[in-house]
């Protein structure tokens, strides 16, 4: 499924993808661009502009959504910093049970890219882990539809999430 197929399946998934750009951005602060509908609208055009991007479901379509997010956040979050006025800014972003689904958080508020840089070092031991933990916090999926897109069991997605939580969480602090 390619560019056509996305535009079948934005609409129907639109108001999700809205409920997710909204929890990334909810510990932003108010002037913070770009905006809920501005995060969705980008994720969208990368995700077009990937003609090679195939989607299997609509779990696979918000797994795809998560890393197209993450991406837009990072770039921003460093575009900020290398403001000439703000470029001591910071950008924080909660991994507690507000911004994971499930109560599966316990991790205060942490640095966009501080937690870009961890997941990028967790993802050389342990990709899985790091892929899980994507697909959790940028697009809040929950383990049953993480492993459907990952083609793993249920208990092994619990496994790999418990481990990269725990290792983000001394990562982190």
């Amino acid at each position: 499924m390619i560019a056509d197929d996305l535009d079948a399946l934005l609409p129907r998934l639109y108001e999700e993808l809205r409920r997710l750009a909204r929890s990334k951005l909810r510990s932003e602060r108010g002037d913070h661009t770009p905006d809920t509908s501005a995060l969705v609208h980008e994720a969208y055009l990368k995700m077009s502009g990937e003609a090679r991007a195939e989607f299997t479901g609509r779990a696979h379509f918000l797994a795809l959504a998560a890393v197209a997010m993450r991406r837009i956040l990072i770039d921003h979050a460093k575009g900020r910093n290398a403001d000439k006025r703000g470029g001591g800014a910071v950008v924080h972003v909660t991994l507690d049970g507000s911004a994971v689904p499930d109560g599966h958080g316990g991790l205060d508020a942490v640095d966009l890219l501080q937690l870009d840089s961890s997941l990028t070092r967790l993802a050389t031991f342990n990709p899985r882990g790091a892929e899980v933990v994507q697909y959790r916090f940028f697009a809040g999926l929950t383990h049953e539809e993480i492993a459907e897109v990952m083609g793993v069991s249920v208990p092994t997605v619990r496994r790999s999430w418990a481990v990269a939580r725990a290792w983000l969480a001394n990562e982190l602090a």
